[in-house]
């Protein structure tokens, strides 16, 4: 039997109780993050393996103490069962703490705090206890004060020009009073500071002060990615670096054409509209305290893109369909709505999923992983038995350069029996090629 969920930046599973300080360092990264639940007695293939129920009564009162005493500030977790079929499994339930940043006492707040990202719980760097810290004061990741800049960093002309194009006929003034509505700049002690969504936005030359927060766009010969036929490094502020990526982009895009009375028309291989979301994404939702840009490469089979961090909020590349959205930086997001670059919220994934759908072309993969995420467009057809198990592993491994089983069961929603049979065929096949035993085996394509 299978758990009905997968694990995620809030799911953790654990066939027994692990040793060590493990599951103090899991509840401590869902607090300082989202919250989450940790269920022990499924394996990470999502198996039912449950509990001896003899050991339910003494894990309860453990697990309470052990989170309770071990952790500060304080969390309360809450310990409960759930049985499926025949089997129990135990959960342990923590909310998002309000204190941040939450540590493991006996290791301290410097080497103690740890975070989730992605299904992984790592040990949180300087810069993030300090987000964690802004986090528990209610600025968000764009709104912190850049304090090695002035309020006059900020390009007056550039907010003005963004206020024309909203507004038709603004003209007014820019004084502080706007840029503090747009939570472009903040006051501290008395000192007025521009916000980094503020320099990121309206700077003349925002990467002055981020130096990485800019985009770096490729296009790569065949399917590798070891020779670069063109780079470019789309600097400026957001929205300049939108306009120079989607150009960069469609401009190594196979195009057809059609003629429709007078007019030729234009068709791209894929739908303008997903680029232009999945980048609007990228731009917007990314992690601006990572020290690391955007990377697009564009393959012969598809276009990879690549943001620094992890989905911004409780998000599972499961349910991206869903429409739910959260908002990373909100300063960002205000203005690029109100700009017309992006429409409503929570429909991005949906459009690309659409699109892609309607071009029949293979569908867009997203993957996250330790502190990034991954999206990925084929610039194929979906081909004969496209739907087939085979096909979609096939599909996988032509966008990425190895996979496990886990990956196959994670990614494509397969059952690991089948995931086992398919490969044992591809093998056979000589379609793909495998390394290592056990976990460590890894499955390549062939050739």
């Amino acid at each position: 039997m299978l758990f009905p969920e997968y694990e995620s930046s809030t799911l953790e599973f654990k066939e027994t109780i692990p040793e060590k300080n493990q599951i103090l360092k899991t509840a401590i990264g869902f607090s300082n993050m989202y919250g989450g639940r940790l269920i022990i007695g499924v394996r990470n293939d999502r198996e039912i393996t449950g509990i001896p129920e003899d050991t339910i009564e003494s894990l309860l009162e453990f697990l309470h103490k052990s989170i309770y005493e071990n952790c500060a500030p304080p969390i309360y977790p809450m310990v409960f069962t759930q049985r499926f079929g025949d089997r129990l499994v135990l959960i342990i339930r923590i909310e998002a703490g309000t204190n941040k940043p939450y540590h493991l006492r006996s290791e301290g707040v410097v080497k103690g705090t740890y975070v989730r990202m992605g299904r992984s719980t790592l040990r949180a760097d300087v810069q993030t206890r300090s987000d964690l810290q802004n986090c528990s004061r209610g600025i968000t990741g764009d709104a912190v004060p850049l304090y090695a800049a002035t309020a006059d960093s900020i390009d007056s002309d550039k907010v003005k020009a963004f206020l024309i194009a909203r507004t038709a006929g603004f003209k007014g003034m820019i004084d502080q009073r706007i840029l503090h509505a747009y939570t472009l700049i903040r006051e501290e002690q008395t000192h007025m500071f521009p916000t980094i969504g503020g320099i990121l936005l309206f700077a003349e030359q925002p990467q002055q002060w981020l130096t990485e927060a800019f985009i770096i766009c490729s296009r790569f010969k065949g399917t590798s990615g070891r020779t670069a036929d063109a780079t470019h490094d789309c600097a400026g502020t957001l929205f300049e670096q939108f306009e120079a990526a989607y150009d960069f982009i469609l401009g190594h895009l196979d195009k057809s054409f059609v003629i429709r009375g007078k007019r030729r028309l234009e068709t791209y291989e894929v739908p303008p509209v997903a680029v232009r979301e999945i980048l609007v994404n990228a731009i917007v939702h990314r992690n601006y305290a990572i020290a690391a840009p955007t990377k697009i490469a564009v393959f012969d089979n598809r276009i990879e893109v690549f943001s620094p961090g992890n989905f911004p909020g409780p998000l599972d590349v499961h349910h991206l369909n869903s429409g739910i959205t959260y908002i990373r930086n909100p300063v960002i997001t205000k203005v690029f709505r109100e700009a017309g670059y992006m429409e409503k919220l929570g429909t991005g994934f949906l459009t690309v999923f659409r699109s892609y759908e309607e071009m029949g072309l293979a569908r867009p993969q997203v993957i996250e992983g330790e502190n990034y995420i991954k999206c990925i467009l084929p610039r194929e057809k979906s081909v004969g038995d496209a739907d087939s198990d085979s096909e979609r592993i096939l599909q996988l491994l032509r966008s990425c350069d190895s996979v496990s089983v886990a990956d196959i069961v994670r990614q494509l929603d397969m059952a690991r029996a089948t995931a086992g049979r398919r490969l044992a065929v591809l093998l056979n096949d000589g379609k793909i090629r495998r390394t290592g035993k056990g976990r460590a085996c890894r499955y390549y394509r062939a050739g």
